[in-house]
């Protein structure tokens, strides 16, 4: 908890550094606290699942969501099965996220009910770092999955500066027959429309109850510029709290950051409420 409330980052990368590009290096040692990358990753580059959950509990995070992303044309591969030792070390704190490409993974349904049967809470598609969009045919099988069991969709919705990125891919309006055709599916817009898409993603998310906006990548002071022609209020009831960890110099700060800019009942509902609701099997009372 962080000042008495539940905090639930829905937005956490922490892959094996060897299979990552260059870029991704950089981009953690630019944006994250000092020394973070010696600290938590073994001289190996495998991550220390104590010290993480160490990390992370000082911070106040009660839940951190977990990503994996299979894209190897831009930042690399960091596997599903990478994550699970960290998982297992404490399974209250973490939780993780499943992801596929579907340049990569065939038959698509299959790939996501095996991730999902391992444990996954969402199923996050990277269709900028990925090289695809997300209204293509093929994905619709896995939408069905996700439906069907009620897992949400998370969608890297803004521009991404990583080597050969298609910015183009996150437009927010290829979600709009997704979210028509698949009305039980929660969809969740990480990094809230961050570059050209700031008020496309929030209509989308104010007018249609199964789309979220999560805060990842987004410096807190900031938000009522990027959301400038909204009520932050109103619009705050649909934000869901992220960090993009380990690019971002400190969790609790961010999320102080958040709470201060809304009513407690808001702020509570961004921290860690909504998250509960939407994504699989976390614990509504943490």
């Amino acid at each position: 908890m962080i000042d008495g409330m539940p905090l639930i980052d829905a937005h956490v990368h922490v892959p094996l550094l060897g299979t990552l590009k260059p870029a991704w290096l950089r981009w953690a040692d630019d944006f994250g606290a000092d020394g973070v990358m010696a600290d938590v990753w073994d001289g190996d580059g495998r991550p220390r699942p104590a010290r993480l959950d160490e990390l992370f509990a000082a911070e106040g995070v009660d839940v951190a969501l977990l990503f994996c992303e299979y894209s190897p044309k831009a930042t690399g591969t960091q596997a599903f099965e990478d994550l699970l030792p960290i998982v297992e070390h404490n399974q209250d704190r973490f939780r993780p996220v499943a992801n596929v490409n579907p340049h990569l993974h065939f038959p698509l349904a299959a790939e996501v009910r095996r991730q999902l049967d391992l444990g996954a809470a969402a199923l996050k598609l990277h269709p900028v770092h990925g090289g695809f969009r997300c209204d293509e045919a093929a994905l619709y099988p896995a939408y069905q999955v996700l439906e069907e069991r009620g897992v949400p969709l998370v969608v890297h919705c803004g521009t991404s500066s990583f080597p050969g990125s298609a910015n183009e891919n996150a437009d927010p309006r290829f979600l709009i027959p997704v979210v028509r055709d698949f009305p039980g599916l929660n969809v969740v817009l990480a990094h809230g429309g961050r570059g050209w898409w700031y008020d496309a993603a929030a209509f989308l998310a104010l007018s249609n109850d199964t789309v979220w906006l999560e805060l990842s990548g987004l410096p807190p002071k900031r938000l009522p510029e990027y959301y400038a022609r909204h009520d932050l209020t109103r619009l705050a009831r649909k934000w869901i709290f992220g960090t993009d960890w380990p690019g971002v110099p400190g969790t609790a700060a961010n999320a102080r950051a958040v709470a201060g800019l809304l009513p407690d009942e808001v702020a509570r509902a961004v921290l860690g409420g909504n998250a509960a609701k939407v994504y699989a099997g976390l614990p509504g009372g943490v």
